[in-house]
């Protein structure tokens, strides 16, 4: 049976035209290809843009009408707060109280967890970028659906500066690493759909996170990541030859990579099992066509500290972020 999915884009416009300038694609436009490619026939996926001033947003009513939501990645941070924050923290909170089920990469799961009551920061080690190493299924993961399928261990391609810090009520981890404790993670949501979400980019290929170093630029140099300029055009360079297929079999060994990167059936599998496992069974309780019986509701807002922007204070209905 064909479904109707719809994908919040995380980035203003200029962002999505930055990520266009150094030779990726939209988040939006590569997230929706890969879930046309990935779900039965005659899937259609929608795209909304609340980053966007004066966004046309579904509101609980049309969420309802959807199968499934992903939320892509994004260039903000969402402590910051703001026009292009608020409204995407309050379209996930409105998400949350249908029986829709919820799929979010990196900035998608940052700002669930927001949503949902709990922090997030900027990671006081750093930016994880490039591939993230040895992610380990936690004991809830093992047997969870969005690991099925999944290598205990494995690598898988990333880029985030903020992490979780303070796990929002009806949050279970299901995967870490040394450097985030949250790799990934499932939220209880009140309407009863659910949230799964990764710190990682199962959605990316060699060729998107190639454009992000492009766009980072000499920042990562300043960082210490690439000693020159030349350092980093060669590293980029080797990550464009390998999104052919097969790889060089001298840049996987140079690499040390595995299926878990270079498959892109098993470099994707999270989203896959998503729409197999959790789709159909939202369906079957009714989630995208009308709400099974409520969960609890979410928490009531965290005050905002004083020092936080006005925008993080007010209105009421937009929930508490987190100031740095």
């Amino acid at each position: 049976m064909s479904l109707r999915l719809l994908v919040v884009e995380g980035n203003t416009r200029a962002g999505r035209e930055r990520a266009v300038a150094s030779g990726g694609t939209a988040a939006s436009e590569s997230y929706a290809e890969l879930l046309r490619s990935l779900a039965p026939g005659g899937t259609v996926v929608d795209i909304c843009y609340p980053a966007d001033p004066g966004a046309n947003l579904p509101d609980g009513g049309g969420l309802e009408g959807y199968d499934g939501v992903a939320i892509t990645g994004s260039a903000l941070n969402v402590y910051d707060c703001g026009p292009a924050i608020d409204p995407q923290v309050d379209l996930v909170r409105t998400l949350f109280r249908t029986a829709t089920p919820c799929f979010g990469s990196c900035w998608g799961l940052q700002v669930a967890t927001v949503a949902a009551g709990g922090t997030v920061r900027k990671n006081p080690d750093g930016r994880e970028i490039g591939i993230g190493r040895r992610i380990e299924i936690a004991e809830a993961g093992h047997g969870h659906g969005l690991y099925l399928g999944k290598p205990r261990i494995f690598d898988a391609i990333t880029v985030h500066l903020d992490e979780v810090e303070t796990l929002a009520p009806g949050t279970t981890v299901l995967s870490t690493n040394a450097w985030s404790p949250v790799q990934a993670a499932e939220i209880d949501t009140p309407g009863g759909g659910g949230f799964w979400g990764t710190q990682y980019h199962p959605e990316y290929t060699f060729r998107e996170i190639a454009a992000v170093f492009r766009r980072y630029g000499d920042i990562l140099i300043k960082q210490g990541l690439f000693a020159d300029e030349a350092e980093q055009a060669a590293y980029i360079a080797d990550l464009d030859a390998l999104n052919a297929s097969p790889a060089p079999r001298s840049l996987v060994w140079k690499y040390g990579l595995d299926e878990a990167v270079l498959d892109p059936a098993v470099r994707s599998r999270e989203l896959r099992n998503w729409i197999e496992q959790a789709v159909p069974r939202a369906r079957s309780t009714g989630g995208g066509k009308g709400a099974p019986p409520p969960r609890a509701a979410l928490p009531p807002p965290i005050p905002a500290p004083p020092s936080a922007p006005a925008s993080c204070r007010s209105p009421a209905s937009i929930p508490p972020c987190r100031a740095t």
